[in-house]
């Protein structure tokens, strides 16, 4: 098992995701009480996609965030590196357009897109800088991005009792409902490597989006990321 350290191998976390693909949404459930559904739903509403914009989702996993774009009429294509995701979307939802891609290699031309969503994946992308450029160039100018990620709440003391949580709770749940549960010690360790709410902002500038903002969710725990392709 590979520690959540920032220069991870992607083969590795790629594999990873592989062994829990079956069960994946089910365990996300269960290990947000619920509230992946509620960020899946801002997301959503922060990327505003209208029926024939094209758009990327990466870090689709089985498409569970790709189909709520495809269900509103949005030309979505569902893009993870995991082909054990893929395959496990495919089977779920034939109708969706899925694609095996490396977000620091993407499969697309340049100005392909209208708008990129990453959800809970940035952290994964190695190296983040090279995936975040990867991005704007598959977008037009103009274009948008919407990253939905775990990040820092911003009250001590919340902050505090959300990493108890993560590092109590979160292992003996996962044992007994996944897959495969080094994944979520996997998960624990790269929320808390994660830089915060201003470091990803910081990313976004250095590699070259503009209009660069987020707004908390969770009172902190998952923090919606937006920009604009200059």
């Amino acid at each position: 098992m590979v520690r959540a350290e920032l220069d991870k191998d992607p083969a590795d976390v790629a594999g990873m995701f592989d062994d829990v693909a079956g069960r994946y949404d089910l365990t996300n459930d269960v290990l947000s009480l619920g509230m992946d559904r509620l960020w899946r739903h801002a997301t959503v509403r922060a990327v505003d996609a209208r029926p024939g914009e094209r758009l990327l989702d990466l870090a689709a996993g089985t498409g569970t965030s790709t189909a709520a774009f495809a269900d509103r009429g949005v030309d979505a294509v569902a893009c993870d590196f995991s082909t054990g995701m893929v395959f496990e979307g495919k089977r779920r939802r034939p109708d969706l357009e899925f694609v095996a891609g490396d977000a620091t290699r993407l499969p697309f031309a340049d100005a392909t897109f209208d708008v990129v969503t990453i959800s809970f994946g940035l952290r994964n992308v190695n190296p983040t800088l090279e995936g975040l450029r990867e991005m704007r160039r598959v977008v037009r100018p103009g274009g948008r991005l919407v990253v939905c990620e775990f990040s820092t709440p911003p009250l001590k003391a919340f902050g505090a009792l959300y990493r108890f949580y993560l590092r109590n709770v979160l292992t003996p749940i996962s044992r007994a409902v996944s897959s495969n549960p080094e994944a979520y010690d996997y998960l624990e360790e790269s929320i808390l490597d994660w830089p915060d709410q201003a470091g990803v902002a910081a990313m976004l500038h250095q590699a070259g989006w503009r209009s660069v903002s987020y707004r908390n969710l969770t009172g902190g725990i998952v923090a919606l990321h937006r920009a604009t392709a200059p």
